[in-house]
């Protein structure tokens, strides 16, 4: 019966990720035949700049202003659109580390889908400096090509993501920049830390530039208020302003290239039709679930080190219990959060299952064979590994020393908190009264009668046998050639277990592993 509450519990945590995983996209559009000329000319006309302030604050000037230098012009990069659907992964809101999961799930599924191009529907403010950069290098890891829609805001971070992006397009009335580097309030950083993350994110912005063929200085503009900007003879950022762009101004040609963005659309109709995307379109929505998943996947040794202990306490009482139920909702939030996060499938926890199973057979069904039991447990640690691995589909299988080194440092982490956990639960465990009224002991009659005690006579404390049954606590173990019912500290002790005798009290034998 224990057997089977535990891997009924189990199918029930795994099949709520199949369902997620086998679920349709939300909605799919065809889309007609393509505008013959691709749109690649910018508007002309100059859009009138919106009045809405950015939220990003420009900073103060650091002791030190960069040389202005002119850029190259940028190159337009040729996206193929031959075949596979089209994704459009919204980025809206305050960029952070909900939104980066989010993104991250979206590109994967793109790319398992062999989609033949990803547009980012921006419209942002946006938000935390790690979280862009973790989108940033997101959108460079894909192998699809990659479109940013500015529609109708991609101001601080949100202007970082573009640049990521292979093609920028933007709506008509739409801007980009404003990227200088505040603290989390919007207020001015010291002067010092101000530099220090300033050059770390133009350092950043200018190589993400440079690697999707956007001109560098316009990267860096958007970032450090004191860079200058020029085409030619024409000054379009002074030292004293930090850039942000309207659409008129990013399409502008110079030297017959656009100074940012390809062109303009009205919609996403639009865009298809200027960019020759001929897929279908695919919109994926974020779940709602991401900002937890963040953080569950933050406590992922904590995670396992309660699953892992409750687990043990489990395996020590009779039954099924509250440690079983508490380990099997830690195991089944710990492969939830990092699916919800994009990190592993739901084949990491069927593995699990599967060296769950392997496991409880060899303790209750076979024990002593190992193999089993063995194999099992590499099951299981591989599953726990494998889940919280970034591996992008159409990579090695095989993950690389820089993918393993956050996995195995929560491994390494959970192992050791739960093993000092399991030490305190077999030292004091067992001297909890609810925990000794799970266990079996000695009974005394109650009544007015006279009590008579009763004396095990046959076997003396130090006495050594062998387990005849499995301890957990309780069993029965040889002693010469008689067999007696003997009970542990809480110990689990496998049978054939030699044994030595701790305690008597009447009948009650209290015995260790010899």
């Amino acid at each position: 019966m224990k057997i089977r509450l535990w891997l009924i519990s189990l199918l029930l945590v795994v099949s709520p990720l199949m369902a997620v995983n086998k679920m349709p996209p939300a909605s799919v559009t065809p889309v007609g035949t393509p505008a013959t000329t691709p749109a690649t000319t910018p508007a002309t006309t100059p859009a009138t700049t919106p009045a809405t302030t950015p939220a990003t604050t420009p900073v103060a000037a650091p002791a030190i202003a960069p040389t202005a230098t002119p850029a190259t012009p940028p190159i337009v990069t040729t996206i193929s659109t031959a075949g596979g659907p089209v994704f459009v992964i919204p980025i809206h809101g305050k960029v952070g580390e909900a939104q980066f999961c989010f993104l991250r799930r979206a590109l994967k599924e793109a790319q398992s889908a062999s989609a033949s191009a990803v547009i980012l529907d921006v419209d942002t403010f946006g938000g935390d400096v790690d979280s862009a950069m973790d989108e940033m290098d997101a959108l460079l890891a894909t192998r699809i090509p990659t479109i940013a829609y500015v529609n109708t805001k991609a101001i601080s971070a949100g202007s970082l993501i573009s640049l990521a992006a292979k093609r920028i397009y933007m709506h008509p009335n739409a801007v980009i920049g404003a990227s200088a580097v505040v603290g989390g309030e919007g207020e001015d950083l010291r002067e010092t830390m101000k530099e220090k993350s300033t050059s770390m994110v133009v350092a950043k912005a200018r190589g993400t530039a440079k690697t999707n063929g956007h001109p560098e200085d316009v990267a860096e503009a958007f970032v450090r208020k004191e860079s200058e900007l020029k085409r030619g003879e024409v000054s379009l950022d002074t030292k004293d302003t930090l850039l942000t762009l309207n659409a008129a101004d990013a399409t502008k040609l110079y030297d017959g290239q656009p100074l940012l963005a390809a062109g303009t659309a009205e919609d996403l109709d639009s865009l298809m039709k200027v960019a020759g995307l001929t897929g279908l379109v695919r919109h994926v929505e974020p779940s709602g679930f991401e900002s937890i998943a963040s953080w569950l996947i933050t406590f992922a040794p904590l995670l396992l080190g309660i699953a892992i202990t409750c687990a043990y306490i489990e395996m020590k009482a009779p039954g099924f219990g509250l440690p079983g139920i508490t380990s099997l909702i830690c195991f089944g939030l710990f492969f939830s959060a990092h699916f919800i996060a994009g990190l592993a499938g739901w084949e990491s926890a069927v593995v699990f299952v599967i060296g769950f199973t392997l496991v409880i057979c060899e303790v209750f069904l076979h024990p002593g064979t190992i193999i089993p039991g063995l194999i099992g447990v590499l099951l299981m640690l591989g599953s726990l590994v494998w889940a919280m691995v970034d591996h992008w589909p159409g990579t090695p299988a095989f993950p690389s020393s820089k993918e393993l080194e956050r996995p195995m440092l929560n491994i390494i982490s959970a192992m050791i908190g739960s093993g000092i956990a399991m030490a305190l639960v077999a030292k004091y465990l067992p001297k909890i009264p609810l925990f000794n009224r799970l266990i079996l002991s000695a009974a005394s009659a109650g009544g007015p009668a006279i009590t008579i005690p009763v004396v095990n006579l046959t076997v003396q404390v130090g006495e050594t046998g062998t387990a005849t049954t499995t301890l957990r606590p309780s069993g029965k173990a040889t002693f010469g050639s008689a067999v007696h019912d003997v009970v542990t500290n809480g110990d689990f002790i496998s049978v054939g277990t030699k044994v030595r005798v701790v305690s008597t009290d009447g009948m009650r034998v209290v015995v260790e592993a010899a």
